[in-house]
């Protein structure tokens, strides 16, 4: 029998008995903090920044805290069951991987580190189309763990075909499409600086391995490296889609296809009635849309509304293992962590990314307990209380 998430803890206090403390922080709260530290400030201002004036990000935030857990006792919560199955994948606990672009510029090893840490856990990775590695080399990184792929739609419909089928034949099992990041958002943290990791050659690896995409160009990226990044970066980005789009990711991807970024009811019965078999309720960390409502506000009409037809997956905010029993009791199924094991990927490669895993894990395994659940299958609205 494996160890419960929760042992984390022990492990953390008898290391620390033999005069060995944890490699950097466990409070997911303060990661941000100490990862502006330890980064430069391009990097580290897009991977935290937001749009405009960062309202949507701190609503996240506020999101939650208006939200509170209500305690049960006597519950027989001594052994907990975590384990969940997500559009045919089996979760030791209902956290994913959040598909986060351009890891190489937090650390070297980018997002093969990322995979390795997710595979050790048994968690899935969601490998963003904006990736510093290849679909392939993030494949082998990944061993038997489980793997999603995201797409940034490109224009030309040959070379999204490629890199689906690309994805496919990698072993990824589940495309999630984002739907709110066609174009860029006005994000001064970036703009003050004149930063944008793709024109520097960041993030760019998919397209430029990508067999169709080269035979578009007159030289090849290794002859001419400045064109064939900039013909990459119009083709992912300044043209937004329309629903009767969708045919064309069925035709061409036979496996579960997600659409991330759901804010309003009605898009969420538009995916369902579209046949899709997922979405991601999301407002992409703040990134996007300044001024818009926190993602959790979002999530409870939505999982009402469409729970039943597809499955419901959460993103925007999370970073304690509360927020993630919040998000479940209120109809997700499971979470998308972003920003923080980020940071940890900055702290420490695939170690720093195993170690905010796992301290999340034990957070969320111990706060499930000490609210008097056995399971996440508890977990429902009578669970919370709107503070």
């Amino acid at each position: 029998m494996t160890q419960p998430f929760g042992s984390y803890q022990n492990e953390i206090y008898l290391q620390g008995y033999g005069g060995k403390l944890p490699p950097f922080t466990t409070d997911a709260t303060k990661l941000e903090a100490s990862a502006e530290k330890i980064l430069e400030p391009g990097p580290f201002s897009y991977v935290a920044g937001a749009a405009g004036s960062g309202a949507t990000a701190r609503a996240n935030r506020e999101a939650f805290d208006r939200w509170r857990i209500v305690p049960r006792m006597l519950t027989d919560a001594t052994q907990r069951d975590l384990s969940t199955t997500v559009l045919g994948t089996r979760l030791p606990a209902p956290v994913l991987l959040a598909p986060v672009g351009v890891q190489s510029i937090v650390h070297a090893d980018a997002e093969s580190a990322t995979a390795r840490a997710a595979a050790s856990l048994g968690l899935p990775f969601v490998l963003s189309t904006a990736s510093s590695t290849t679909i392939e080399d993030v494949a082998t990184a990944s061993g038997d763990g489980p793997r999603w792929f995201q797409l940034y739609w490109p224009d030309d419909p040959d070379v999204c075909a490629s890199i689906l089928a690309r994805a496919k034949k990698a072993g990824f099992t589940t495309l999630v499409l984002t739907l709110d990041t066609w174009t860029l958002a006005w994000r001064p943290a970036d703009l003050d600086q004149a930063y944008l990791p793709f024109l520097q050659g960041e993030g760019v690896a998919i397209g430029l391995s990508d067999p169709v995409f080269r035979a578009r160009l007159e030289k090849t990226p290794e002859e001419d490296r400045p064109s064939a990044i900039l013909r990459w970066v119009l083709m992912v980005t300044g043209t937004d889609k329309s629903w009767d789009r969708l045919s064309f990711l069925r035709e061409h991807w036979d496996g579960p296809i997600v659409l991330k970024g759901i804010q309003h009811v009605d898009d969420a019965r538009r995916a369902a009635d579209a046949g899709m078999d997922g979405i991601v309720v999301s407002n992409h960390g703040g990134r996007q849309v300044d001024g818009a409502i926190g993602a959790l506000e979002a999530l409870p009409g939505i999982a009402s509304a469409v729970g039943d037809q597809l499955d419901v997956l959460f993103d925007s905010g999370v970073r304690t293992g509360a927020d993630v029993i919040k998000a479940l009791a209120l109809g997700a199924k499971a979470v998308l962590l972003g920003r923080p094991w980020v940071y940890g990927l900055a702290h420490g490669g695939e170690a720093g990314v195993v170690h905010v895993l796992r301290s999340l894990l034990a957070d969320l395994d111990l706060t499930l307990g000490l609210s008097g659940h056995r399971s996440i299958a508890e977990l429902s609205p009578r669970s919370l209380q709107r503070s």
